[in-house]
């Protein structure tokens, strides 16, 4: 959840470290600090509460032109957002910043008599740990940390400098990222490799139970068995344009706008629109084992758990003899859930780091059921310990809030599904009209994107003063409207919570009063006169509907319309989750909240 950077070679060490902060600040902002050495090892520590621009205050009046560094914007665990809970943490030599959390830090902490703590975190914890192992001289700063890390039950990300060594940094991990940039005299580290661009191209990617003692010019890794591993150098493919606001105001904007390029990205090369068949190389399964294919397991968290649920609705329309359960990770990973064993389970992640989910792909692969992944981040955990996987392509998000990801994750997930179907034989008839669509996406959403702002806009100002929405659909829009609900709740901050339309008689319609207003995804369709009947329901009792069809003569007497124009059939509800993503980030911006970076939340979740 937290970013780490860090720093060794012939530069200004504190240009870097807040430079890459700035760049993860989306990992964590309720606090931020850096610890920097000299030649001589004399160390300069900042802390600040909140945002980065608050470290940068003292910064100003604290420059030095040292060459070594660590540094970390937090996203709190254990103990408020302060100062004294800032990272780096300090024990004796030692300066320690962490992601993850020491599950047994209280045990390890009553052992430690000999350190005065400070603060309430686990981290200074760990400090101490490796201080103790360091001072009596017997270690060298890496035996230190693993010797520490032996101790240690649960995950993290550490980096950590002492002052008697100023010249070498030692980095782990296990469950939490880190990312090494290699350069000409100099070595860069971070939790993503955002922080890392425009500085070096070259990265290394370490894997869990790895420890990597770095200096400007060297990288030695070792796993915690001191095992040596040979280094595996990969090219960052993220440009700074990428990572930039492109004069947008707010990433999320940025983001929303983004889709029709995104999709292209994500559907290049992998549907043929003559032929009316889709390839994706990525999973790695021969058709024979497609065919066999019987049960799809979707797991993911939050926005990717949606998109899962969306993909499906559509997998099972069109591919015969298959079932698909679609499960929330931070659940299953403690379900005693058989798998058959002609299954498969989509792993899906924007970040491939996400802690619940990667728990679940290793407890899946000890059954022997193949994972592939729905990753974007390239080369992540998630994307490294699949059996295979596809790629969405959509260039970094910023934004806390999940937008082009989810369109991309869904769309993903039905070409893998259109590859099953092909291997089992199903007519092309059947599947070309899936194929077609989903070349037209690319050109629909920006129709869309050109044509509703401004309605959009509208009526989200006019309902700034709500503080409690319910949002409505059948079939494929009810997925969609709960990722409608999760975006209004997580940066806006209204109490919004999504129902199935047939639901409503069985509870919610307790709550239609005038606290609340109501979206309802009313795309054309089989059941789209049953949801009429369902919306007729709450503006019998006094509802303030907002509704969002492609109907062409839709005609309720609802307060808002948000009309789409489109020649989809099918994937309707993917252009209505355009305009949900729009009227949360207005709706945000008219209470005048922090759009791309709300309160309590972090983009990447790599704890429990």
């Amino acid at each position: 959840m937290c970013g780490i950077v860090g720093y060794v070679g012939n530069k200004n060490a504190q240009n870097f470290l807040i430079s890459g902060l700035k760049r993860l600040e989306y990992r964590g902002y309720d606090s931020a600090g850096i610890v920097t050495l000299s030649a001589d090892g004399e160390p300069t520590l900042l802390r600040a509460k909140g945002k980065i621009a608050n470290l940068e205050e003292k910064l100003a009046k604290n420059k030095r032109d040292d060459k070594i560094g660590i540094g970390h914007t937090r996203w709190a665990t254990h103990g408020e957002p302060s100062e004294t809970n800032a990272h780096p943490h300090q024990a004796g030599n030692i300066y320690v910043v962490h992601n993850g959390i020491i599950e047994n830090y209280k045990e390890l902490k009553a052992a430690l008599k000999e350190h005065e703590f400070k603060s309430e975190t686990d981290t200074e914890v760990l400090a101490a740990l490796i201080e103790s192992f360091y001072k009596d001289g017997k270690y060298p700063l890496s035996n230190a940390v693993v010797q520490a890390l032996k101790l240690v039950k649960g995950t993290f990300g550490i980096a950590v400098v002492s002052t008697k060594t100023p010249d070498e940094i030692v980095v782990a991990r296990s469950g939490s990222p880190l990312v090494i940039g290699v350069g000409h005299d100099e070595t860069l580290i971070a939790s993503d490799a955002s922080a890392l661009v425009g500085h070096t191209k070259q990265a290394i990617y370490l894997n869990d139970g790895e420890v990597a003692h770095v200096t400007k010019n060297s990288v030695e890794i070792k796993t915690l068995n001191a095992e040596p591993v040979s280094a595996k150098v990969e090219e960052i493919e993220t440009n700074l344009a990428a990572i930039q606001k492109g004069g947008y105001d707010h990433f999320l904007l940025k983001e929303i706008m983004e889709q029709p390029e995104s999709l292209k990205e994500t559907l290049r090369g992998r549907v043929n629109l003559a032929a009316g068949t889709v390839h994706l190389g990525g999973p790695g399964l021969s058709v024979a084992e497609l065919r066999q294919i019987k049960h799809l397991v979707i797991v993911g968290c939050g926005t990717a758990y949606h998109a899962g649920l969306l993909a499906g609705y559509y997998i099972e329309q069109f591919t015969p003899e298959i079932t698909v359960e679609t499960v929330i990770a931070s659940e299953y990973r403690y379900r005693n859930a058989y798998i058959p064993k002609d299954s498969v389970a989509l792993i899906v992640s924007q970040s491939g780091e996400t802690a619940d989910t990667l728990a679940c792909l290793r407890e899946i692969k000890k059954q022997g059921i193949k994972t592939i992944g729905i990753v974007n981040a390239i080369g992540s955990t998630i994307a490294r310990e699949v059996d295979g996987g596809t790629y969405v392509h959509v260039g970094p998000e910023i934004s806390v809030a999940s937008t082009k990801a989810f369109t991309s994750q869904v769309v993903a997930m039905v070409m893998f599904g259109l590859t099953i179907a092909q291997a089992k034989g199903v007519k092309p008839g059947t599947l070309r009209p899936y194929v077609e669509e989903i070349a037209k996406l690319p050109e629909e959403i920006h129709s869309v994107l050109d044509t509703v702002v401004e309605d959009v806009k509208k009526i989200a100002e006019a309902h700034k003063d709500y503080d409690h929405a319910i949002y409505l659909g059948r079939d494929t829009a009810y997925p969609t409207a709960m990722e409608g609900a999760l975006k209004l709740k997580e940066i806006s901050y209204v109490d919004a919570n999504a129902y199935a339309f047939g639901e409503l008689k069985h509870g919610p319609l307790a709550l239609i009063d005038d606290r609340f207003f109501e979206m309802a995804l009313l795309p054309e369709g089989d059941l789209y006169d049953k949801a009429v009947s369902n919306v007729q329901e709450v503006l019998a009792r006094g509802g303030h509907i907002i509704a969002v069809t492609n109907v062409e003569n839709f005609d309720l007497p609802v307060e808002s319309v948000v009309k789409i124009t489109t020649s989809l059939e099918i994937f309707t509800p993917i252009l209505m989750n355009l305009v949900s993503q729009l009227f949360a980030y207005y709706m945000t911006i008219a209470k005048g909240y922090n759009v791309d970076q709300p309160r309590n939340l972090a983009k990447s979740v790599t704890v429990e």
